[in-house]
């Protein structure tokens, strides 16, 4: 057996900045701003605010139906702030193992069909429940037209994401460019 060396010259280091780290700085990515699928979340976002906030500023404790219309608004805005700061931050790139593509078309599509509930059921109490010309009656039916609105940018939404899901007019390397929106 060979004799270990009486001097051994041992040197530590420590890893270079950056390096072998797997949790990098969150930068928003501007450009899903931009995108069409940032640009419809943003307009979700500003107009189911108004929903609720319509809805909520007049005495909707009194009616059931205003009740399901504060739901569905409020539900929706948490959740569709949830998918924003995801995609902002590009947060949906590192938790690969979910589809989010099928995620977000399924998300879309159930919006779609409670905001279609929501407005239906809102535009039909406006007349029962306030008395036409008064500062309630308006904001019901603000909230009505707000719903609506919302309503069909969740269906551009679901027709988007399923188009993505589907692979429509892209390929592998250009939705990986692209971030997975379009």
């Amino acid at each position: 057996m060979a004799e270990f060396p009486s001097k051994v010259s041992t040197r530590t280091s420590s890893p270079a900045q950056g390096a072998g780290t797997s949790v990098s700085a969150l930068r928003p990515d501007l450009g899903f701003v931009r995108s069409s699928l940032g640009a419809l979340m943003l307009l979700q976002l500003v107009l189911g605010l108004l929903v609720w906030a319509l809805i909520a500023d007049t005495p909707y404790h009194l009616y059931p139906a205003y009740g399901w219309v504060m739901f569905v608004a409020v539900f929706l805005w948490l959740v569709t702030i949830v998918f924003f700061i995801l995609y902002l931050f590009q947060l949906h790139m590192k938790m690969y193992m979910v589809p989010w593509p099928l995620v977000l078309m399924i998300f879309n599509v159930g919006a779609t069909v409670l905001y279609i509930t929501a407005f239906i059921t809102c535009s039909a109490a406006v007349e029962l429940t306030s008395l036409k010309g008064t500062r309630p009656y308006n904001q019901r039916a603000a909230a009505s037209f707000f719903s609506c609105v919302v309503m069909i940018a969740y269906g551009v939404s679901a027709f988007f994401s399923f188009q993505a899901w589907r692979g429509v007019g892209s390929n592998a390397a250009t939705s990986q460019m692209a971030g997975g929106y379009a």
